[in-house]
């Protein structure tokens, strides 16, 4: 309902290879941890963005995405649902071309808006789970 084929292969091969993955830490525990790693063996250079601006997988961290002093392509959303619409909003200023929120993460009217605004958005989908399947 969120990612049709068409959009999430967009995104996946065409959007560029530049993600920043907001939520991603050096906890190994997490799923942005697993999921970054999965995205760097696709050939995508992960921009980790987290309070603490961990360098992650070999990448420096930054405190938002404001904060990246070069474009990203894609915006991966590892926050919950409440704060996700804003991040959507921050991927829009600062000139992404898409927002990826992960399993789990719904903000419909973050979706609508974002769309509205020109993104490509896949909501409650994996990439580490799509990427594979292409």
């Amino acid at each position: 309902m969120y990612g049709d084929p068409a959009t999430i292969r967009k995104i996946l091969t065409e959007l560029g290879d530049t993600w920043a993955v907001v939520g991603l830490s050096n906890n190994r525990d997490r799923a942005a941890y697993g999921v970054a790693r999965v995205l760097q063996q696709y050939g995508k250079r992960v921009v980790p963005v987290h309070p603490k601006a961990e360098t992650v997988h070999g990448e420096q961290g930054y405190t938002s995405l404001e904060a990246i002093p070069f474009k990203v392509d894609v915006v991966d959303v590892f926050v919950n649902s409440e704060l996700a619409g804003a991040v959507a909003d921050q991927a829009a200023a600062v000139g992404a071309e898409a927002v990826w929120f992960q399993l789990g993460v719904i903000d419909e009217a973050a979706f609508d808006r974002t769309r509205e605004a020109g993104l490509t958005m896949v909501m409650d989908r994996c990439p580490a789970i799509e990427i594979p399947a292409l």
